[in-house]
């Protein structure tokens, strides 16, 4: 029996050859029809140029199971979320690797009504069918693939969470990284004309291009940020806004260019949904939340802490009926949604915003950022990451005033706090510090998590 090492936490990420290949993704897609036994499933691709080929190995893999494919082609995550609820399909999967390196790919799955498939909820069933290829029988009749658009019902729905009639024509800036996301922008544009605004948008690097020359587009990398803030300020926009390249993750940027960190725009979000549903439910992850426990609370919310990742923030809404979720890592989850998370939504959200209140984006988080400063995620990869965590939690352990282990290790004091995991798709320990209303503090604190991540400061 081989080891299927593309199997992650909550989705399937891996090196194309050995890790991921096409009979992986033929032997995925016989083993999620075993699994799930689904009559009709929804498929959709980023624009990776290894996306194609396993997206068909995938199709045939279902077909011999007697699965009917919905193919969607080329789309972001939330399009096959959307498709497998609006066409109450029997599950989805999107072939995307997201921001990971050009030589990965990956999928994502999910069942009916677009409910997650994780570690604990089938994911780990899957890997074991497809690594002992313990399959059911070749259907006695195939299923077959079809191609289907749903994108005028996509953007119906995703504009049916703002009142279109507040508009006014802002200008904005889009980056879609040369991923996924310039139809949906390009077809939001078209609606919205047909409704007599006439949209003031500038977009770079919108046509998809598999070979990502400018590199694969992930905003949360200080590297990746430029091109938009040069856009920003060239053509002095209102703010602009970044993709990933399945769009499952929007960036901000206020009209100076700055970029705005996910963990503010959660507490924005957060109240604009609270103002609408007084005492509902949010929920966040571990990394990075004094900021939004505070504007929860302020706005008669009820703060909710899920462990981070998709399919476990999405499982924690289910249970608590949650309004929205979100993470520092700009992913953000909405009930209306089917509890699923949207690069779309909260870029809408925020223009109808700032139309209402006619202020800029800088304006709305400038207090929480001098509240609450934080580090942003800090990456380091290590060879023995188990004995930096233990190194860390020694060193601070007799001072913390609480210490929480839901994903990774969070130590909290009086004045700072910070979150150290292992990330679930690569072999990285991610640092995230934040403190109150003390910059320096958060610094210094940084600085020093940092030297001892790395053993250069031994703990006592």
């Amino acid at each position: 029996m081989t080891t299927l090492h593309c199997f992650k936490a909550y989705d399937i990420r891996g090196a194309l050859g050995d890790e991921l290949n096409e009979d992986i993704a033929y032997r995925i897609g016989r083993a999620y029809a075993s699994f799930l036994r689904p009559g009709r499933v929804v498929v959709g691709q980023d624009n990776r140029l290894s996306s194609q080929a396993l997206k068909e190995a995938l199709c045939r893999g279902l077909n011999d199971a007697g699965v009917d494919v919905l193919d969607i082609g080329l789309a972001g995550t939330e399009e096959v979320y959307f498709a497998t609820f609006h066409l109450a399909t029997d599950g989805g999967i999107m072939i995307t690797a997201s921001h990971n390196p050009l030589n990965y790919n990956g999928m994502k799955l999910v069942r009916e009504d677009a409910r997650p498939i994780s570690g604990d909820t089938g994911l780990r069933d899957i890997q074991r069918m497809a690594e002992q290829q313990d399959f059911a029988p070749v259907a006695r009749h195939q299923g077959r693939s079809q191609p289907v658009s749903i994108l005028r019902d996509f953007v119906a729905h995703l504009l049916g969470y703002i009142d279109c009639r507040r508009l006014k024509p802002l200008r904005l800036v889009f980056n879609s990284g040369h991923g996924a996301a310039g139809h949906v922008i390009d077809a939001l544009e078209r609606q919205l004309q047909q409704q007599g605004l006439q949209p003031d948008w500038i977009k770079i690097q919108h046509q998809p291009d598999g070979t990502f020359p400018q590199g694969i587009p992930n905003p949360l990398l200080p590297e990746c940020r430029q091109q938009t803030i040069e856009a920003v300020l060239a053509y002095q926009a209102d703010f602009g806004i970044a993709f990933d390249g399945d769009f499952d993750r929007c960036f901000f940027f206020d009209h100076q260019g700055h970029f705005i960190e996910g963990y503010y725009m959660v507490a924005l979000l957060a109240e604009t949904f609270l103002v609408k549903t007084p005492g509902a439910s949010i929920v966040h992850d571990p990394r990075l939340y004094w900021n939004t426990r505070h504007r929860v609370a302020q706005a008669g919310g009820r703060s909710v802490l899920s462990k981070t990742g998709h399919a476990f923030i999405k499982e924690r809404m289910r249970q608590e009926d949650a309004v929205y979720g979100g993470e520092m890592s700009a992913h953000h989850y909405f009930r209306d949604f089917r509890y699923c998370d949207s690069g779309m939504i909260p870029w809408l959200l925020v223009y109808e915003l700032l139309c209402i209140k006619g202020c800029t984006l800088q304006s709305l988080v400038q207090a929480s950022q001098q509240a609450f400063p934080v580090s942003g995620e800090l990456n380091t990869r290590l060879e023995q990451p188990a004995a930096a965590m233990a190194r860390v939690e020694q060193h601070y352990r007799s001072n913390a005033v609480a210490v929480d282990y839901t994903d990774g290790l969070s130590m909290e004091f009086a004045e700072w706090r910070f979150n150290l995991r292992l990330s679930n798709t690569e072999a990285l320990l991610r640092l995230n510090v934040e403190a109150r209303g003390n910059h320096s503090l958060m610094q210094a604190k940084t600085a020093e998590l940092q030297a001892l991540i790395k053993g250069e400061l031994n703990a006592p």
